[in-house]
């Protein structure tokens, strides 16, 4: 996939079509300058409603088994298809980071999971989301293949396949989580290795 391009009022190209509208009477939105605002806003120039444009918050999670592997699934969808990569998935309205980690987590491995501390916090600009890393343990469940997933495995710190990694965020999560558990390892520069999706 080629590089994502930012457009009217910093936008990704790919999100443009999606808020090009007012939601509330129709008419086409206007970029520039708001009254009370610091910043150029999408506004409607017929009922002044302002259209702000906020990334959208994934849940993820770093599963360990008691032998102190993480699993991750290779990718069954894209972006990112047959690359390896942290289960997740978007927040949902009436669920809380921690039950919608747990949530995605079973839907894309098979694996009900305690989400733990927080391995991390990673904006993905291009792609406009957040995404918060939670360390996970394992609590019941078997590894299955899910419409999402086309493979659930564990990898040790040290056996983590970094070219294979889907997205930056990810790569950033495992490196941060390898530095806890394994400092005495290398561990790559997320910058260093090129992602498809560029997250």
């Amino acid at each position: 996939m080629s590089e994502v391009r930012f457009g009217l009022g910093g936008i990704p190209d790919w999100l443009e079509p999606m808020v090009r509208f007012c939601s509330r009477c129709g008419v086409r939105l206007a970029f520039g300058p708001v009254a009370g605002e610091e910043r150029d806003r999408l506004a409607c120039p017929s009922c002044g409603f302002v259209s702000y444009v906020n990334p959208r918050l994934v849940v993820t999670t770093l599963p360990i088994t008691s032998r102190g592997e993480v699993i991750l699934i290779r990718r069954g969808i894209e972006p990112g298809r047959g690359q390896w990569a942290q289960p997740g998935g978007f927040l949902e309205i009436d669920e809380t980071v921690r039950e919608a980690a747990v949530r995605e987590t079973l839907e894309e491995t098979g694996l009900r999971v305690e989400a733990g501390a927080i391995v991390g916090l990673y904006s993905r600009v291009q792609a406009a989301v957040v995404v918060i890393a939670f360390e996970a343990r394992i609590v019941g469940g078997a590894p299955t293949i899910t419409r999402e997933s086309l493979e659930t495995r564990p990898f040790a710190p040290d056996a983590i396949p970094w070219p294979e990694i889907a997205f930056e965020t990810s790569i950033r999560a495992l490196r941060d989580w390898v530095a806890g558990v394994r400092p005495d390892l290398p561990a790559p520069d997320p910058a260093t290795i090129h992602r498809p999706f560029g997250g």
